[in-house]
């Protein structure tokens, strides 16, 4: 007894969609390995300044500068985690157009 119910799609759509699949883990792959190496090196960079800006023989100047460089980084990878974790609509696939894409 088969208590499968029918299939209520093509199997060119079902073709669609497998490829759809398969570009959108490449597509997650490489958002999370550019946002790890991102976030990682702002951190490394960060992490830098903050040792340059604690030793002893530092100038106002250079203090000022590193002040405003560790601003900047932790503003850009705030926006980089940001973006990365509010960019994804799974309620629709496909990409460009999602699943409606050519119809009028």
């Amino acid at each position: 007894m088969n208590d499968a119910a029918p299939s209520t799609t093509t199997s060119e759509q079902d073709r669609k969609s497998a490829g759809q699949r398969r570009v959108n883990i490449i597509w997650e792959v490489t958002q999370a390995a550019i946002a790890w190496g991102a976030v990682g090196t702002i951190l490394f960079v960060a992490a830098r300044i903050a040792l340059l800006a604690i030793q002893v023989d530092v100038s106002d100047k250079q203090l000022s500068l590193s002040i405003t460089a560790f601003l900047l980084l932790s503003n850009l990878g705030s926006l980089i985690i940001g973006f990365y974790f509010g960019r994804t609509n799974h309620q629709r696939s496909g990409g460009v157009g999602g699943d409606s894409a050519g119809e009028r």
